[in-house]
């Protein structure tokens, strides 16, 4: 196949009716001239920020007390510059616009639990607990917690909370008690919402012993809510109540006082993977994830009133956040919390039927996994209703770029998306008028000036480098939890590259214009001083029938780097000499000789961050016999066994 050539095109019809073409023309009418194309659009978006973020807001129909006239000062510092800073403004309140019977969100406990909430329910059980929170003394600042599955009371603490101007953080309820201790413990919330079980590949898990051990350890909450769901006995924890208990005084609540607050005002903390050290508390700003998530979803996402939007995600991952902010652009929450291979694999497409999905969002993990169960929604599932599918999580390989469009829909726009919880959006994503290409992000987001340097901090072009953001964007981080003078909050993105966001991507901007990341650069291998990004093993190897899944480190040896690649095989499959013969064969001819590895190893399990993503610098630390100092941060930590100490990798 010719590399080049698009699997799709948006239709005339589809152009014609983008939330992106009605903004170009009103960017037209601000800027003064006509933009031919979307990289007219960008490079009017990053040179005149302050025309676009004002065009933007007044698209996107924000709501605030009020704007300001000034837009953005100090705009050449990095960390520094500052965005609106008159604006007065509530996040909930810009979520919470409509109050009428339709759907806002429609959640999914696996097959066990269906449940649909209307906005003007949404609404009234928003007025509640807000209500509820401001009469314990939650005030403008105080955190307020959620160990919680992606359930809508889940959505309901998190907008009452910031209607009260409280700071939300959340985690999945998946995490033990001192990965919930290592991360809430560091901000101190006043409440914390959990829930009393979760359901996951078809079983109850309690949760209730783990909520009254954190609860006893965390001597900040002074008030433990919990949610029922699928636990089905009473709590007992410290400053334990119900939710029903919690909110019965103000049943009658069915007004909300928005706090009209500072654009920069923190809104969420969320967290580095924390797979070397303590995780980084990184604070996210009210106006600018706001701004960011209405230009990701209504430009780039193409997201409508009436939409139905989906992302797999759990409360630990800030894909959550990401969608939760999809009803501030008039969209349904479609909300599924458990196993995505109930039903194997067939559940979210079920889904995606049943309530008319227009936007599917999920990990390239799961795209990969379902691929090599030949699963083909396209002759299952009635997907008429669907525009787009998402990705993120991990580079998507070409091949599973491929599969979308011969297994799940044809006319549907794959956007790759890559980002980070450190900007809690994008940087690379897509773009609704433009081509999808075999293996590549289509566009860099608009606002955002990415540039792709090399090791001396030098612009390179169609040539392997770092991501980098040469100016200030309005969702950088507010900074970090416990970091006054901001100096490990400069040290994670500004030490590399003076008053330049460094992001820790390995990167290539392709002819197109889109883009290939491959892989994280402190995990990027360096066999012979050459740098290799993992992404290009990996997109090879998995192309192999008998390989589920794999991961490569570089393994120091003999003053040298000797490329070291684990495979997970098919149930039955054993990794012979002629298998790994074959595996190296497929890499030597579709990358270099470097990229071969020197050993392959089968294991059973390849370990991961609870969201999914595989964790190469954990398993390189325990090869060389350093420790991981946080595997509360892992899903499946007891996977690191296997690699402690093998004869194999001796030799």
């Amino acid at each position: 196949m010719n590399a080049n050539k698009p699997l799709w095109k948006p239709s005339k019809q589809r152009i014609a009716s983008a939330n992106l073409t009605a903004f170009m023309r009103a960017a037209a009418r601000r800027g003064g001239a006509e933009f031919a194309d979307f990289d007219t659009l960008h490079r009017w978006s990053v040179t005149h920020p302050e025309q676009f973020w004002t065009t933007l807001w007044d698209f996107a129909g924000v709501v605030a007390d009020k704007r300001g006239e000034r837009v953005l000062v100090d705009a050449n510092r990095m960390p520094g510059a500052q965005w609106f800073p008159d604006a007065r403004l509530n996040f909930a309140e810009n979520l919470l616009r409509s109050q009428d019977g339709t759907d806002a969100l429609v959640f999914w406990g696996e097959d066990k639990v269906r449940h649909r909430v209307s906005h003007a329910e949404l609404y009234r059980a928003v007025a509640q607990t807000a209500a509820a929170l401001r009469a314990m003394g939650v005030k403008q600042g105080d955190r307020v917690a959620a160990y919680m599955p992606n359930h809508p009371a889940t959505v309901v603490a998190m907008l009452a909370a910031a209607s009260v101007g409280a700071v939300f953080s959340s985690a999945s309820p998946d995490f033990g008690v001192q990965g919930v201790l290592d991360r809430f413990g560091q901000i101190e919330p006043k409440v914390l919402f959990a829930c009393d079980g979760y359901y996951y590949n078809g079983k109850a898990i309690d949760c209730l012993g783990k909520v009254s051990e954190i609860a006893a350890r965390m001597p900040s909450i002074e008030r433990v809510v919990i949610v029922p769901y699928a636990g089905g006995r009473a709590a007992e924890a410290r400053h334990g109540t119900t939710l029903a208990e919690f909110l019965a005084p103000f049943a009658g609540e069915t007004a909300i006082r928005f706090a009209q607050l500072p654009f920069d005002h923190p809104l969420y903390i969320l967290y580095s993977s924390g797979t070397t050290g303590v995780p980084k508390c990184i604070v996210h700003s009210t106006g600018g994830t706001l701004l960011q998530h209405l230009k990701e979803h209504k430009l780039h996402g193409d997201v409508k009133p009436g939409d139905r939007l989906f992302y797999f995600t759990t409360c630990g991952w800030m894909m959550w956040n990401w969608l939760v902010s999809g009803l501030a652009s008039g969209a349904a929450l479609l909300l599924y919390d458990g196993s995505p291979f109930v039903g194997r694999g067939n559940i979210l497409f079920d889904f995606a039927e049943a309530e008319g999905m227009t936007h599917f969002g999920t990990s390239a993990k799961f795209i990969d996994a379902i691929a090599k169960i030949n699963l083909a929604p396209m002759k299952t599932h009635d997907l008429g209703a669907l525009r787009t599918v998402f990705s993120t999580g991990s580079p998507l390989v070409p091949e599973a770029f491929e599969y979308v469009y011969a297994s799940i829909k044809r006319d549907v726009q794959l956007a790759s998306i890559s980002g980070g919880t450190d900007i809690i959006s994008c940087f690379v994503l897509g773009n609704p008028l433009g081509p999808v290409r075999r293996g590549e992000i289509q566009c860099r987001g608009l606002g955002m000036a990415v540039e792709v340097f090399d090791e001396a901090g030098r612009p390179v072009h169609q040539a392997k480098g770092e991501l980098v953001c040469i100016k200030p964007f309005p969702s950088m981080p507010a900074g970090f939890w416990n970091d006054p003078d901001g100096k490990k909050y400069r040290a994670a993105y500004f030490d590399r590259f003076d008053n330049i966001w460094c992001h820790g991507d390995f990167i290539e901007e392709t002819a197109h214009g889109g883009f290939v990341i491959y892989g994280r650069s402190d995990a990027t291998l360096n066999p012979g001083g050459v740098r290799i990004g993992t992404a290009e093993i990996y997109r090879q190897v998995e192309k192999l029938d008998e390989v589920l899944e794999s991961l490569v480190i570089g393994q120091d040896w003999e003053k040298d780097t000797r490329v070291v690649l684990f495979v997970k095989l098919r149930e039955g499959r054993v990794l012979d000499d002629a298998l790994a013969k074959r595996i190296k064969e497929v890499i030597r001819e579709n990358t270099t000789p470097r990229h071969v590895p020197a050993k392959i190893l089968q294991v059973g399990d390849i370990p991961r961050t609870k969201s999914n993503k595989i964790v190469e610098l954990a398993v390189r630390n325990v090869v060389h016999g350093e420790p991981v100092k946080n595997v509360e941060a892992l899903a499946n930590p007891e996977a690191l066994d296997w690699f402690r100490n093998r004869i194999e990798l001796q030799t």
